[in-house]
């Protein structure tokens, strides 16, 4: 279920029936040991492991903050070369003062002008600016993570801004519900939830030891993967190798009416699909050549293509009772490969056959030794044996 309501969270439609699920970037698993498994959930929204810049001063919980996401540093910039400031009068010293913080002062107003509740920045953000931002009630987080800000831009509706005086009203995120701080175990955590059409979220998984919380959050990452497949391709075939032995039934027809050389290959690959059924039938510890002697009875004469093996007991069943699918495109992908990798041991041995052949015994000459041709020549006819 984490899986699922992840992965059709982040799900974006780009037109024309395809769809991008992007896990790997807008799917954050984050792991937190205590608690029981039963609290993982996935978060309408995202959480990272910040706390406000000024705790006490700022607030923790705001309902429907107005978030704005920065990449640019709140604090006085050090000039990159070094410069000499000669000061003449002791009163230059405080002016030299007054205009860090005026420009300080400046940034800062620039940004409360659009009436944030929320100021989140990758970079630092200095005393004075955290000063002036919880003057004004407003909360802020320094230092975050680019990915997370990334994240926290697709959960809000946000845009990030470089420059603050780039600052417009369109790049206001709005679309939370909830900011909040909340303790869990001996960590702070900030949470942006309850968005309106998150297009990222958080897995928070709990459990009792951090081996624990590997474990699951590995067998998470392989239900994701299944989940964007389906959501990606939304087609289903019958698993327990339903598929393959229909796949080996037809080619089977299809090359007894084929004459000549040329049913050979079809017959071989009829035989290589139903490697599958096969180690199915091994691995439930059956007695192989009845079960197969079975199944492609049952498919041969095309009476009904759902049957197939059901792991657990071996038996002969119906896939669609037993309701065991498989994802169509990693079935689809998986035949492309397999036959593309017959293909290219075949081309393989093909340059190999491209000896010269010895001279006749009795010509004389001792025999050389066997060239093997280079590409240049390979289209020759000698390749192939007469």
């Amino acid at each position: 279920d984490l899986a699922i309501d992840a992965t059709t969270t982040v799900g974006v439609d780009l037109g024309q029936g395809l769809r991008e699920v992007d896990i790997k970037k807008y799917i954050k698993v984050e792991k937190v040991p205590g608690g029981q498994l039963e609290d993982s959930r996935v978060l309408k929204g995202v959480m990272f492991n910040k706390d406000v810049v000024a705790p006490g001063k700022m607030r923790r919980k705001i309902v429907n903050p107005r978030i704005i996401l920065l990449d640019s540093p709140l604090e006085y910039k050090k000039g990159e070369n070094q410069t000499n400031a000669e000061l003449v009068k002791e009163e230059d010293w405080e002016v030299l003062l007054k205009m860090e913080e005026e420009y300080i002062e400046n940034l800062c107003m620039q940004i409360l002008k659009f009436k944030p509740d929320l100021v989140i920045t990758e970079k630092g953000l200095s005393d004075l600016a955290c000063h002036y931002l919880s003057k004004a009630g407003v909360s802020a987080i320094r230092r975050l993570r680019k990915t997370d800000n990334n994240r926290i831009a697709k959960a809000c509706g946000a845009v990030i801004v470089n420059r603050p005086d780039e600052l417009q009203e369109s790049d206001v995120g709005t679309g939370a519900g909830l900011f909040e701080v909340k303790k869990i175990g001996d960590e702070f955590f900030a949470f942006i939830v309850d968005c309106k059409d998150p297009k990222a979220c958080t897995v928070l998984l709990r459990g009792a030891s951090k081996d624990l919380l590997n474990e699951v959050e590995r067998n998470l990452q392989d239900a994701m993967s299944v989940a964007r497949n389906i959501i990606k391709n939304p087609k289903l075939v019958p698993g327990g190798g339903a598929t393959e032995l229909t796949v080996s039934a037809t080619l089977k027809q299809k090359s007894s009416s084929i004459e000549g050389i040329e049913k050979w290959p079809y017959e071989a690959a009829a035989i290589a699909f139903e490697a599958i059924p096969r180690t199915l039938a091994q691995n439930c510890g059956i007695n192989v050549i009845r079960t197969m002697t079975a199944l492609q009875g049952k498919h041969a004469n095309g009476e009904n293509a759902w049957i197939g093996i059901d792991g657990n007991t071996g038996a002969i069943s119906d896939m669609k009772e037993r309701k065991i699918w498989d994802a169509y495109n990693v079935k689809a992908q998986t035949f492309k490969t397999a036959i593309e990798a017959a293909c290219m041991l075949l081309r393989i041995d093909d340059i190999v056959s491209g000896i010269k052949k010895k001279q006749a015994p009795g010509s004389g000459q001792t025999p050389s030794k066997p060239q093997i041709e280079t590409e240049a020549d390979a289209d020759s006819e000698q390749i192939l044996p007469d």
